[in-house]
């Protein structure tokens, strides 16, 4: 069946990072933001990452972000929980500092143009534990924009989290088309290429980023680096 679109990830993908020094940035800054508006550290990143471990457990009964609220505020009481002018504060004014810790290439604009050229749908299925403010960042570091996505995924409009294969159900029913008319691009193996590959969707990993946690054979998928990638997409 012929390809009609191309997803792409973000992390590691089309944004070149090192996902753990991504993280440890990521994380720092935000708690550096917490700490100075005068929460402790240690409860505040229990509750954070206790509302992130559940939005990658949420079974699709709410929104991600619905349910990250849930966990995160209730760790505190009502009136002591930090508020969410805090956060949207913070990813307005400081999150863009992680872009020190992500590289450059022009490679990823050239592939997303080449998909949009051949009138393909071009989706970015990044990991939806991120409000829209920050994957929009994120998707500017290598000069794209909203606007060059028929969808991306956020906390506020996904039910689901990789690596759920509903998560890639949830993005196909959101774009109307079957597994088979899909290609999955990602570079990580537990994260893109299993469940897409398990849903009969076409894949390509990319292995400038390579995450690889369980040490599988990447060899039964196809794969290579950027140049690669791009290789492919103009030969669909």
């Amino acid at each position: 069946m012929a390809i009609r679109a191309v997803l792409f990830d973000l992390d590691g993908t089309l944004l070149p990072m090192n996902q753990d020094l991504f993280l440890k940035t990521y994380f720092g800054l935000l708690t550096e933001k917490m700490v100075k508006s005068g929460y402790e550290q240690k409860s505040f990143m229990k509750a954070l990452l206790s509302g992130t471990d559940a939005m990658v457990k949420n079974d699709g009964k709410q929104s991600n972000e619905a349910i990250f609220w849930q966990v995160f505020n209730s760790f505190y009481t009502p009136d002591n929980a930090p508020p969410i002018s805090l956060f949207d504060s913070f990813y307005r004014e400081d999150f863009i500092k992680t872009r020190a810790v992500c590289g450059t290439d022009e490679r990823p604009r050239r592939i997303v143009d080449a998909v949009k050229e051949k009138g393909l749908v071009c989706v970015l299925a990044t990991a939806p534990v991120f409000p829209a403010v920050a994957t929009e960042t994120r998707m500017g570091y290598v000069g794209l924009a909203p606007d060059d996505f028929a969808l991306y995924t956020t906390y506020e409009n996904a039910s689901f989290c990789k690596p759920n294969v509903d998560y890639y159900r949830e993005v196909l029913a959101k774009i109307g088309l079957l597994p088979e008319e899909c290609l999955m691009v990602g570079n990580d193996v537990t994260d893109d290429m299993e469940p897409a590959a398990a849903l009969d969707m076409q894949v390509f990993l990319l292995t400038d980023y390579l995450i690889n946690k369980k040490g599988a054979d990447i060899a039964k998928y196809p794969h290579g680096n950027y140049d690669a990638l791009l290789r492919l997409i103009e030969a669909l």
